[in-house]
């Protein structure tokens, strides 16, 4: 393929903004300036679906009525660990009102149904489905099946789980390796020592490094401590759910996901299906957080029992199951050794992390210790646990949030052994430029000077002030396409799977094709989440922003040269001259030739002219050639608190929160993404944790009142510094901010606490119990 030089801007405006040339096909469009010479990217444009999620208008998959419509539930197993003798059915299946019942049973190796039943390892393992006229009706008939168990000892805590003679989850020995905290699937055989699987000793950004005892040989101050992190579990608005009608033409599956291509595909293939004959709609999604990217267990048991039926099947699962089954957030306890010399430069890092996912893995501490500072020795080694609970799951971040925890605590104390300032150190040890740029303008703003020494603020109320920082890698999904078309009636359109889960994909993709057709956000039709349009990536690990809107501008680009094609030939004229801009199409040379540009549409030969695009290679080329970009999303979270030390209660009362992800597209919409993963961040540090009580195996807070989450008076006063950073990556030169909003906010609230108290808090979430027994007002 032919290509050509172009010239992009590389920097941090107001601090380092240069240019550099790259090298890209000439099927890439021509680069675009900084953020204020556009007319639609990098501006507050409101949501395009705004007023149709504020009306009702907008209709989620737990909405959907389709005409002969049954209502699904699910049976779960109400005891831990046990072998099922048998299920009866017979009283569920006379219930008048009652369509179909399926029992969930072992398979053979040619993927045939046995008679027997999967051995239950948790309270809450799906064990039937019942399909009914009213969801009144299958709860009622859930009640009347009838199983006939084989209790068996269990274990809950993850230390005990730990021990030698603690019981098995998994009969066979088991436990592959995970890489830094990627939830993944047990398997009995797996090779393993009890329940006890690993350690996991590197990551996609390699493995150890250096001689580690050495370092601290060489070290003149090292800090060594344990951190402990809970299990934290998924409350999004909308739970997990599907609606399926499976017919004899296609399986038309209504999802509320994060990956419409990733649940056709699982369907397709758990049904030998092609996937052409599996389509998948999500057009608004109530939230999801990294569990929503599969069909789980919901969408084959809907889809079963509307094959059974004929009809369709609507599956919502409620929100105590939402708790149990749908994961969650393993736990950690996690040791960190770090050396320093008296310059504060680091010598050597020693982590080691035991984590449970429950009967899942994924279980690991992530990557922050790893890639976050400059530090020539490194080791880790990460260990699942396994437990009788119930699976985890992705959860913003995964595993560098209880990472994070630790490092930036271990950072901080290694400050203080120094006599340095938290920041002065981080700038010594960190070689990313944009948190060396979010570290200052973040501090000028939060007022960071004013803070004081650990301990001395007066009162019964005292403040603190403490900060931290994370890092995220730039991923890219390469199989991430999008179509644009315009019409002959004047429309334009987009069309991709990619699904919007709340975040405003829809909107920057409107901006973006809008900024290159010389059009207003508003003259574009966006339609997304379908699996009949070209394939979009999952909505997960901060991807969607750099995977699918590069591909949205190139299609956009291809289109319009099209039409220039078509209009030039009209005007005897070269198509280079023309360009678009302000809803017309000019002549550059010749000011008596233009046109409005849905005029032009309207002159076309055919009645639409169409461009798909995939997600071709960075311009600068990837860390690693699947779609790892050099460097990394950066963030700096700064936050004050109240504590007070008659009661233990903790007040955070102001998060400054600066960030970057190259070219901001949406500043509104990355405010308000932002703000998510703070308020995320601060549940997390002080109020969410699941109670399991340990002499029965169940979850003792699966609901919504009583596993805590903040409400409007918890919530601080947050305020965003967005740091522009370009990096002539892509067209686009933009990335997602999902996942760093929410990784430094624990930790960086638990620096602060100890800045207020003089006394450290390694457990979240630090409630006013940890509090007075670290005052010594309380004792075990």
């Amino acid at each position: 393929m032919e290509k050509r030089k172009e010239i992009f801007p590389l920097g941090i405006p107001g601090h380092n903004l240069g240019e550099i040339e790259r090298e890209i096909d000439n099927t890439e469009p021509p680069a675009w300036p900084i953020n204020e010479e556009l007319k639609e990217v990098g501006k507050r444009i409101n949501r395009i679906d705004a007023r149709a999620k504020v009306t009702g208008q907008a209709k989620y998959t737990s909405d959907m009525q389709l005409p002969g419509m049954l209502y699904a539930k699910f049976l779960r197993a109400n005891v831990p660990h046990a072998t099922i003798r048998s299920i009866d059915t017979s009283k569920a299946e006379n219930l008048p009102g009652v369509h179909a019942v399926h029992i969930v049973r072992n398979t053979s190796e040619e993927g045939e149904a046995s008679e027997t039943f999967p051995g239950v390892k948790y309270v809450g393992q799906p064990l039937a489905g019942v399909a009914a006229d009213t969801l009144d009706i299958a709860k009622e008939a859930v009640s009347l099946i009838e199983v006939n168990y084989d209790e068996k000892s269990f274990v809950i805590d993850l230390e005990d789980a730990m021990q030698p003679d603690a019981p098995l989850v998994f009969d066979a020995p088991m436990g592959a390796q995970v890489d830094g905290g990627d939830v993944g699937v047990v398997h009995e055989g797996d090779k393993g020592e009890g329940n006890l699987r690993g350690p996991s000793t590197s990551s996609f950004y390699g493995g150890p490094r250096g001689d580690v005892e050495q370092g601290f040989a060489e070290a003149d101050v090292i800090v060594e401590q344990t951190y402990r992190t809970q299990v934290h579990t998924h409350m999004p608005l909308e739970t997990h759910g599907v609606v399926i009608d499976w017919t004899s033409d296609e399986m038309l599956v209504y999802a509320s996901t994060q990956n419409t291509a990733n649940v056709r595909n699982e369907l397709a293939d758990y049904f030998d299906l092609p996937k052409s004959k599996v389509r998948v709609i999500c057009d608004f999604m109530g939230g999801g957080f990294g569990a929503k990217h599969s069909a789980g267990s919901f969408g084959p048991m809907a889809a079963t029992l509307s094959k059974k039926t004929g009809r369709p099947v609507w599956l919502m699962i409620d929100r105590k199951e939402e708790h149990l089954a749908e994961g969650n957030r393993p736990n950690s306890i996690q040791t960190l050794k770090i050396g320093a010399r008296n310059d504060g430069t680091l010598t050597a890092i020693d982590q080691k992390s035991y984590g449970t996912a429950g009967v899942g893995l994924g279980a690991g501490v992530g990557r922050v210790a790893q890639v976050l500072y400059e530090c020539p020795n490194f080791r880790t080694e990460q260990y699942d646990v396994l437990t009788h609970a119930g699976p985890g799951a992705a959860w913003r971040a995964p595993g560098n949030v209880q990472g994070a925890f630790g490092v930036e605590q271990a950072i901080d104390e290694l400050a203080e052994k120094l006599s340095m300032d938290p920041l002065a150190l981080r700038d010594k040890i960190d070689k990313s430029e944009v948190r060396r740029v979010e570290r200052m303008r973040g501090a000028e703003r939060f007022g960071w000077s004013q803070r004081k020494k650990a301990g001395s603020s007066q009162g019964t109320i005292k403040k603190g002030m403490g900060m931290a920082q994370s890092c995220w890698p730039r991923f890219v999904t390469l199989n991430s396409s999008v179509e644009v078309r315009v019409l002959n009636d004047g429309s334009v359109e987009i069309r991709s799977s990619v699904q919007d889960i709340g975040t405003g994909t829809k909107t920057v993709l409107a901006q973006v094709v809008a900024e290159e057709l010389g059009l207003k956000t508003t003259d574009i039709t966006v339609r997304i989440g379908d699996t009949l349009f070209p394939d979009g990536p999952g909505s997960g690990g901060s991807v969607v922003t750099g995977s699918i809107t590069p591909p949205a501008r190139n299609a956009a680009y291809e289109v319009k040269m099209k039409l220039f094609e078509q209009l030039a030939a009209k005007w005897e004229t070269e198509s280079g001259k023309l360009v678009a801009r302000d809803g017309q199409i000019l002549h550059i040379e010749d000011a008596s030739k233009k046109i409005a540009f849905k005029e032009a549409l309207r002159g076309m030969r055919t009645g639409q002219i169409t461009a798909t695009a995939s997600r071709t290679n960075d311009y600068g080329g990837f860390q690693q050639p699947w779609g790892l970009a050099y460097g990394d999303l950066g963030s700096v979270q700064f936050a004050e608190v109240s504590v007070n030390t008659d009661t233990g209660f903790v007040k955070v009362d102001r998060i400054v929160a600066a960030h970057s992800c190259g070219r901001p597209l949406n500043i509104g919409q990355l405010e308000s993404q932002i703000n998510g993963g703070v308020i995320q961040g601060v549940s997390y540090a002080l109020y969410e944790n699941r109670v399991m009580d340990s002499s029965t195996g169940h979850f003792m807070n699966a609901n919504a009142h009583q596993y805590k989450v903040p409400y409007s008076m918890e919530i601080p006063e947050i305020e965003i510094e967005i740091v522009e950073e370009y990096t002539a990556s892509s067209s686009t030169d933009a990335y997602g901010i999902g996942e760093p909003a929410n990784i430094a906010t624990a930790v960086a609230i638990a620096n602060a606490v100890y800045n207020a108290i003089g006394v450290r808090i390694y457990e979240i979430p630090i409630t006013p119990a940890r509090i007075l027994k670290a005052l010594n007002k309380v004792y075990e």
